[in-house]
């Protein structure tokens, strides 16, 4: 039997991360990181995952950057094969970038045509390309990084007067529960090739949001408050290591108790 520290290491693992340098990507990083593998951030701002990654490397975590443009699926075999030819594989790909569409002047439909281009094909895309390797080594973790709004709907009351606004269109909820059950369909699909798929669902992540909403927000929360970085890292580190080994097609839901009430 291996020891439990063993079992948590995530030493020669190498870990791509889309959206890396995002709110929840940050904590993915790090605690990947911490673990002892080598990760890669990866996203459309490359300024932003380079000086996050010499953050990281001050520290002594083994991090760098990349860029990726998740709708490109040209951009994301490249970045494929230049970590393929830096590092020889890909263990752990983290599946966290999502696109936000930029509302003013569009449609409803127009907003859902751009946002399946990212958070619906793009992540087809990116699973697509990276699973190639990860087929050919017969070993490789996939972990989708979801959120509690694939599994419940928003509460439209804690909104008004807040300055936070309220989902308008649902695209988000339903790329985000799309994920969940696309989850448990790589799940079954590629155990035979050695490969895991697993699905972290998150609540709100706190980042300076007006106090009235915190106030709702916490006040339905079981353990009242919003997750901290550091709320996710167990959670990425867990499916990713050997200490799940025996999971897959899961959702890990890390949302304070939001979806038990």
């Amino acid at each position: 039997m291996k020891h439990i520290r063993d079992l948590f290491n995530l030493d020669q693992k190498v870990a791509v991360v889309t959206g890396g340098a995002g709110k929840y990507g940050l904590g993915i990083v790090e605690g990947l990181a911490e673990a002892s593998a080598t990760v890669i951030i990866a996203s459309r701002n490359e300024g932003n995952c380079r000086a996050k990654a010499k953050e990281f490397s001050a520290c002594g975590l083994n991090v760098k950057s990349a860029f990726v443009d998740i709708a490109d699926e040209k951009s994301i075999k490249a970045l494929r094969d230049s970590i393929i030819a830096e590092h020889g594989k890909v263990d752990i790909l983290v599946n966290n970038a999502v696109g936000r569409i930029d509302e003013k002047g569009l449609s409803g439909r127009e907003i859902w045509e751009q946002s399946m281009r990212v958070n619906a094909v793009g992540l087809f895309s990116c699973t697509a390309a990276f699973l190639e390797p990860m087929i050919a080594q017969r070993s490789g973790n996939i972990i989708n990084i979801s959120s509690m709004y694939g599994l419940v709907a928003q509460i439209p009351q804690m909104y008004p007067g807040t300055g936070v606004a309220s989902d308008s269109f649902g695209d988000y909820f339903f790329h985000k529960a799309g994920m969940i059950n696309y989850t448990r369909y790589l799940a079954t699909k590629l155990a035979e090739h050695n490969i895991r798929a697993n699905c972290i669902s998150p609540g709100g992540l706190l980042a300076d949001q007006p106090a009235e909403f915190l106030k709702r927000y916490n006040e339905r929360v079981p353990l009242h408050y919003m997750a901290h970085t550091d709320d996710i890292k167990g959670a990425v580190v867990y499916l990713a290591s050997e200490a799940s080994a025996y999971v897959t097609g899961h959702n890990l839901v890390v949302d304070g108790g939001w979806t038990i009430w």
